[in-house]
């Protein structure tokens, strides 16, 4: 029988709140999304607004109920679920629905409702049987995307596609600071976000974007938190970009950082639980998303310290380290895929910088002094890092793949089991790939330079010090799209012309494949476009819906 989840149904509960009058505001103006699919459910998300003064963060609306319901085709005719959820000020008036009981692999329409007004209809698709033989998966991946920084054109390019499977965004999804000057569009609030009504009021914002509702309407997301969620440089007890007593204290700060969190995202996460997370589809792929914030110790003051080897000090914990190494090593499906926060790959940052490059980069990656390590990724817990890559090795673990954000940037890097000795050390135990910023700025931002000029040298240079690293770009805004297949996971990163321009065009700059049965990485041959969007797959959803619609125009008749 069809349910919902933890926010159940509430059967013949009347509508309560204000009447929506003919021509007044959409009461579904953020838009709709899902997320987390499993093969027999999928979660639903919107946000109500009941009456002008139900504003985000204000505390302020009526207790209201909202329907939901999910079809098999774009017109509502073939009802697959439906149900209601209650909401009011005290989620915020978000609307979070776990639908169960779907079939697998499926696609499913979506759509609110709420005193006779309709939300946009969304569509979602649930994941294959565990198990299940699959072909392809088709996966958007994104990063770090600073509303102040520009427009999300790569979200509206992804959502055009029509051929996506997921989303996976690797965190970042929003930014704390005050508003700027001489920014393409300002923050709201405009001060810096401290207090669960800031956190509230800054995700509405970021689900006013076009683009973004137009992505989150196409496909499901898989979603994970970094840093600026909640403030810069985050660890368990405090943060970087966070001031005691003037900013009130950490545990506050960070308790309302996860409840709006929760309640804004499309994810099965309330406070208190868990974010770290694992979804299967069939027996190709299986994505692990870490939750790298929540339990890690405290970043050293810098990479000289030797506190970067110390066994006692985590980037994930020690429950999340036991549960991703052992998901890694028994897994059943071919390609094992890490949502990652920050880069695992070693980095050593050259010498034969100038110290205006080492600036940008500082700028970039963080405090990493003119010396090796940037202390914020894995590089600053190596214990941690050095447990996940012998287990790998020990194992005789092959596919797996790290899927990164945060840095602003596009790598593709194999991973040694002995960083020091590779590559006479043996074959790569696993890959990383890392996509650039949506928005967020990049080196030649920095240096103040045009794009592709002087950032080539530093380039250069890091891969000339880390010869695992085989692609680097330090300039391009966009998004990549991930390929997985029995025979290979492959990546195009695509870059926008101008980010500034929400109509923005964008081409592919790399291509990288991971072919099955190693750990290493090559060029994939590309076509001009790089990773074609589906078209037949959305032509065939386009006349499964017209068969659905005569179909029921016969029936009417």
């Amino acid at each position: 029988m069809l349910r919902t989840g933890s926010l159940a149904a509430v059967g013949g509960a009347a509508l309560t709140g204000p009447a929506v009058a003919a021509g007044a505001e959409q009461p579904f103006r953020h838009g709709v999304a899902s997320g987390d699919p499993l093969p027999d459910s999928v979660l639903l998300w919107t946000r109500l607004t009941p009456s002008a003064d139900a504003t985000p963060g204000s505390g302020r609306g009526v207790e209201s109920v909202v329907r939901w319901e999910m079809a098999r085709d774009a017109g509502f005719r073939r009802i697959a679920a439906r149900g209601r959820v209650p909401t009011g000020p005290g989620r915020d008036h978000t609307v979070k629905a776990d639908v169960t009981g779907l079939e697998p692999d499926t696609w499913y329409y979506f759509r609110f409702s709420w005193r006779g007004a309709t939300s946009p209809v969304g569509r979602t698709r649930t994941a294959p049987t565990a198990g299940s033989a699959v072909r392809s998966l088709r996966f958007g991946v994104v990063s770090c995307s600073n509303w102040q920084a520009g427009h999300f054109a790569a979200y509206r390019h992804l959502a055009e596609r029509g051929d996506l499977d997921l989303v996976i965004h690797l965190g970042d999804y929003l930014y704390e600071y005050g508003a700027g000057s001489g920014v393409p569009r300002r923050h709201d609030p405009p001060v810096e976000m401290t207090t669960l009504e800031h956190y509230r009021r800054r995700h509405a914002q970021y689900k006013t974007d076009p683009s973004l509702q137009a992505l989150h309407a196409a496909a499901p997301f898989a979603v994970t938190w970094d840093d600026h969620e909640s403030a810069n440089d985050a660890w368990a007890g405090g943060a970087e970009n966070h001031t005691e007593p003037d900013e009130g204290t950490w545990a506050d700060r960070r308790a309302a950082s996860q409840q709006a969190y929760a309640e804004w995202m499309p994810v099965r996460y309330e406070p208190g639980g868990t974010l770290y997370r694992r979804l299967t589809f069939g027996s190709l792929a299986e994505l692990s998303m870490l939750d790298l914030r929540s339990y890690r110790s405290e970043q050293v003051a810098h990479p000289f310290d030797g506190g970067i080897h110390d066994g006692e000090r985590t980037i994930t914990g020690r429950e999340q380290l036991d549960w991703l190494t052992s998901g890694l090593t028994t897994a059943t499906a071919q390609w094992k895929l890490v949502g990652n926060s920050v880069m695992i790959s070693p980095v050593q940052f050259p010498s034969t910088l100038t110290t205006r490059e080492f600036g940008a980069i500082t700028e970039l990656v963080g405090p990493v002094e003119g010396v090796p390590y940037n202390v914020d990724q894995w590089d600053g817990y190596t214990s941690d890092r050095a447990a996940v890559l012998r287990a790998l090795r020990d194992h005789g673990v092959s596919g797996t793949v790290f899927l990164t954000g945060d840095i602003h940037s596009g790598w593709a890097a194999e991973l040694p089991a002995d960083p020091l000795t590779y590559p006479l050390s043996g074959d790569a135990v696993a890959t990383e790939l890392v996509c650039t910023s949506v928005t967020s700025d990049n080196l030649d931002d920095y240096l103040n330079v045009r794009p592709r000029t002087l950032s080539l040298v530093v380039e250069a240079a890091i891969k000339l010090a880390n010869p695992h690293v085989k692609y680097l770009d330090f300039d391009s805004h966009g998004f990549s799209v991930l390929d997985v297949t029995p025979e290979q996971v492959r990546m195009d990163w695509f870059r926008l012309a101008d980010r500034a321009d929400p109509a923005s065009a964008a081409e592919v700059t790399a291509s990288y494949r991971v072919p099955a049965g190693t750990g290493g990485l090559e060029r994939a041959p590309r076509s001009m476009d790089g990773i074609v969007p589906r078209y037949e797959a959305a032509t065939e959803h386009a006349r499964a819906d017209a068969r659905s619609r005569a179909l029921a125009r016969q029936e009417e008749r």
